[in-house]
């Protein structure tokens, strides 16, 4: 039984993320536990949701992962945790184009069986309010819109006339916020401003977030309502038992076992499918310029017998000792082309490592890291292609079919990924591509060369835990 709450709005800049992070915050403050979760693939609010509990934020994305395992990872996230808060993405209902509720937070408070507490932004309106609420409440009777917080109200007179509205309405308000500066983050082209970009100022809002929420919400009724939700008939998913693999025990689970495929007395694999003997190393950037990522990724490659290491490709000088693979998440690289460009001694490592044929795993940020230049600034120089800022957005889900062979997936390979940048690389796709995708239209894009995959596409290894599994073994 996890107590839970999904924050939900009518529309994106209602305030969510900001009364998410506040209430996980003040929940922490209180001395609970607190599992924080995001709908969809964003990765910067996770990042705020971290600061605001101690623990990582994971993502529940049901176009990536599919709905049968938003539960499944939800209570891996929230083991041993006295409540669960689950930010929304977009509008309540809204979820990937075309494709009817898939990936929306009314469909997964409704796998969770969680309750929703409704964020709406009052300060265009009053007796309105009433209907928006009574619409969003009636429009699918599986969703449970347990409260309503009103947010950026102006007056104590615009709060009396909102509460009255709402009285008629049958959903509770919860809270009442104020319009409030020092809770606000700063935006950039895709979106909040992530943490590690600026740490001080980060902790600082969220503790002014935790502060307005104490003070404008009613936490004791927020945590009956979290408590109300029933329990959810569900495994928690597990990455593996990789961290016990390499404890000189005499019995090595199979590949499947590890990644939670199979439980212990399954079908065996043929000895050369077993875990490598030897754990291989595999670096990871991290810092500010790559700050997207999903924390199942490291979880699952430690499961598949890889030893992570992380590095920061801004002040690092020098891979991990021992590397033989390497993943380049997403990130802005953009935002730090000049400082990218003079650490030239890891630009060379990166170089000789890609050259030796070594796996190495690029998405988004990575791709454009491993171009000849980012924005006129020199780069790594693996892929003979040059990468810019754009004025156009480019932001979807993607349905991706592995075109050739690669570390990552077999040719002909279907994942489910998302793109989210404002650059561009020219060309966008070397002779071996790395995806075709159908939508918005046909075509293919990234980079299959040697041992590296490079790709605009991020993709979630919880929904294809077999990538994590290739690329350990290519790198062992």
């Amino acid at each position: 039984m996890v107590a839970r709450l999904v924050i939900a709005a009518p529309s994106s800049g209602a305030g969510k993320t900001t009364v998410a992070t506040g209430l996980m915050a003040a929940f922490a403050g209180r001395g609970l536990a607190v599992s924080p979760h995001k709908v969809g693939p964003d990765y910067i609010d996770p990042g705020y949701h971290a600061l605001a509990t101690g623990r990582p934020g994971r993502n529940l994305d049901a176009y990536m992962c599919g709905t049968g395992l938003i539960a499944p990872l939800f209570l891996h996230g929230a083991r041993g945790c006295d409540l669960a808060v689950v930010e929304g993405v977009m509008g309540l209902y809204d979820g990937a184009a075309d494709q009817g509720e898939l990936a929306s937070t009314a469909q997964v408070a409704k796998l969770l069986r969680a309750p929703v507490v409704l964020v709406v932004d009052a300060s265009s309106q009053s007796r309105s309010v009433a209907a928006l609420v009574h619409g969003f409440a009636a429009w699918d009777p599986e969703v449970r819109i347990g409260g309503v917080i009103l947010n950026k109200v102006a007056s104590d007179r615009h709060e009396h006339l909102l509460r009255e509205a709402l009285g008629e309405s049958g959903v509770p308000v919860l809270g009442v916020l104020r319009r409030a500066p020092a809770v606000a983050t700063p935006s950039r082209h895709l979106g909040l401003v992530p943490v590690a970009e600026r740490q001080a100022q980060a902790v600082e809002a969220v503790a002014a977030q935790a502060e307005q929420v104490r003070q404008g919400c009613d936490l004791e009724a927020l945590l009956a309502l979290a408590r109300s939700a029933p329990e959810l008939h569900a495994e928690p998913w597990a990455a593996g038992v990789g961290e016990r693999l390499h404890a000189g025990g005499p019995v090595v689970p199979t590949l499947p076992q590890a990644l939670g495929f199979a439980r212990a007395g399954g079908t065996p694999l043929a000895p050369a499918e077993r875990l490598p003997a030897t754990r291989p190393v595999i670096a990871v950037a991290g810092g500010a310029a790559f700050t997207f990522s999903y924390a199942e990724h490291t979880e699952l490659l430690r499961a598949a017998g890889a030893e992570v290491v992380t590095f920061d490709p801004l002040r690092d000088e020098a891979l991990p000792e021992g590397t033989s693979g390497l993943v380049i998440g997403g990130g802005f690289p953009e935002m730090y082309g000049e400082q990218l460009s003079a650490n030239e001694p890891l630009r060379k490592a990166v170089a000789e490592l890609a050259a030796s044929g070594a796996p190495v795993a690029a998405e988004c940020a990575g791709l454009l890291y491993l171009a000849r230049s980012l924005d006129g600034h020199p780069m790594c120089g693996v892929l003979d292609a040059e990468a810019r800022m754009s004025e156009r957005l480019t932001l979807g889900y993607r349905d991706a079919v592995a075109v050739s062979e690669s570390v990552l997936a077999p040719a002909g390979a279907r994942l489910r990924g998302h793109e989210f940048h404002r650059t561009v690389i020219e060309p966008g796709a070397g002779p071996l591509a790395a995806w075709g995708l159908r939508q918005p239209e046909r075509r293919v894009e990234g980079f299959v060369q040697g041992g590296v995959h490079a790709s605009y596409v991020h993709t979630h290894w919880a929904g294809s835990p077999e990538v994590a599994a290739r690329f350990v073994e290519h790198c062992a």
